[in-house]
């Protein structure tokens, strides 16, 4: 249970997998533990310690989702509610599912919204106005309410949810609603606040070698869904928040929609991911943004709570923050994670699956070389080049095995994405018409050569 434990883990796994800095918290047998390692950017190194800020990723999502959960307690918004009624404004290709997305179809990823645009609204205080107002170029990937898919772009509209009934901005929102009530004073959201502080940069590979990541975030239009910078002292002080027991948080924690087949977990809550591991449920969510990584994981039934962030990544600070979670969980309560074992490759089965998967933002590719499947992950060139700020690489080609079963579920054996699971979706007649990996939906599109066969009308 000693601090030095997890200080000797955490250094040893940071220097594995070549980590410039990270800090991990652990809230556990009421007290808190802390390790801190390296430094908060290569170019210009500063030490990481407690109150080091960090880029949180979508782990901003579980505090956009406490500020609507704030509005529904004062009776100023209604979880049924269609999103409408607060955001009259919203426009979408399908008028009929701009008229039926509810608050809850936002908060549980179920409005079929696709994944999220890469778009600078600006960073004026009409930003989430201008996302919105962008989101009428954006066709939706399934019916409303008809099945879980991980949007940004639903997060960001609860953003404008907030500001249209508070009559703040977004920010002001969350630290009248949130910060202020649970005294985090080290969350902001703005290089302007951070730039007082000590924060860390992201890092990513380039030719070989680590190099800092030039945009440090992401912009504001995106921040309901990613945008906060914190430490993990104010972590470890929000995860002892929504460990209370309060009603708040825990009709927060209570399934709304299942997942199957999915790393995020089994189910989704209302701003959390539920998972049971080794026989204890855990509630907790992930972030990631250019070259930073964030994990915060809660067990409410143990009083347990680890939080880790790293500024190395993807291929680096996932797998950092994974063993980190993992070790934590063993360590301290006995609960054991394993991977499931995948199938042996199937040659029919493969031939079956390979092909190109797309959202509005990447490709999946998932091909063969006649031994074992591969997937590789690709941001779309058209969104690179229409991107005015850096974008986080591309992911190499890495394994991904069948999972026993029902035969349509897989997970990555390698690269930044091992242990990342998925399935696959067929139509009516049995044909798989997409792929689901990181709790978001690819829908498969043709490949090059089937491209150039369809005719000029059907492309």
């Amino acid at each position: 249970m000693s601090r030095d434990a997890l200080a000797e883990f955490v250094e040893a796994k940071a220097k594995e997998f070549d980590i410039p800095g990270a800090a991990v918290g652990v809230w556990v047998d009421g007290r808190e533990l802390t390790a801190c390692h390296g430094v908060t950017s290569i170019d210009n190194p500063l030490p990481v310690d407690r109150d080091t800020l960090f880029v949180l990723g979508s782990v901003t999502k579980t505090y956009t989702a406490t500020a609507i959960m704030r509005l529904v307690e004062a009776g100023r918004v209604e979880l049924e509610a269609p999103v409408r009624r607060y955001v009259p404004e919203i426009r979408l290709p399908d008028e009929d599912a701009a008229a039926r997305i509810t608050i809850l179809n936002l908060l549980n990823h179920t409005a079929g919204l696709d994944t999220r645009m890469v778009f600078d609204s600006g960073d004026g205080d009409d930003a989430l106005a201008g996302e919105v107002a962008k989101m009428l170029e954006v066709a939706l990937i399934g019916p409303v309410g008809g099945r879980a898919s991980y949007s940004q772009l639903g997060y960001n509209l609860l953003g404008r949810v907030i500001e249209n009934v508070t009559g703040q901005t977004y920010e002001a929102a969350v630290a009248s609603l949130v910060f202020e009530q649970v005294s985090l004073a080290n969350s902001v959201f703005t290089a302007g606040q951070a730039i007082t502080r000590r924060f860390a940069v992201g890092h990513n590979l380039s030719e070989g070698a680590l190099k800092v990541a030039r945009t440090w975030k992401d912009t504001r239009g995106n921040n309901p869904g990613g945008g906060l910078v914190s430490s993990i002292s104010d972590q470890l002080r929000w995860a002892r928040f929504h460990l209370g027991g309060g009603d708040l948080a825990r009709r927060m924690q209570e399934p709304t929609v299942e997942l199957h087949g999915s790393t995020l977990g089994d189910a989704i809550g209302l701003g959390w991911f539920l998972r049971d591991v080794d026989g204890v449920r855990t509630v907790g969510h992930g972030g990631s943004s250019n070259g930073q990584f964030a994990d915060l994981l809660l067990v409410p039934q143990r009083d347990f709570a680890v939080v880790t962030v790293s500024n190395a990544g993807p291929d680096s600070g996932l797998k950092f923050n994974q063993a980190v979670l993992r070790w934590a969980l063993e360590h301290y309560l006995g609960v054991v994670e394993r991977d499931p074992e995948p199938l042996p490759y199937d040659p029919q089965r493969a031939q079956e699956i390979i092909g190109h998967y797309e959202n509005e933002f990447m490709t999946l590719i998932i091909d063969t070389d006649g031994d074992t499947m591969t997937v590789e992950c690709r941001i779309k060139p058209e969104i690179r080049t229409a991107s005015e700020t850096e974008l986080p690489p591309d992911l190499p080609p890495a394994g991904l095995g069948l999972l026993p079963g029902c035969g349509d579920e897989y997970i990555v054996t390698g690269g930044g994405l091992t242990g990342q699971r998925g399935f696959l979706t067929r139509d009516a007649d049995g044909t798989i018409t997409g792929a689901d990996l990181a709790g978001r939906l690819f829908n498969r599109a043709p490949t090059p050569a089937e491209w150039e066969k369809q005719p000029p009308t059907e492309r």
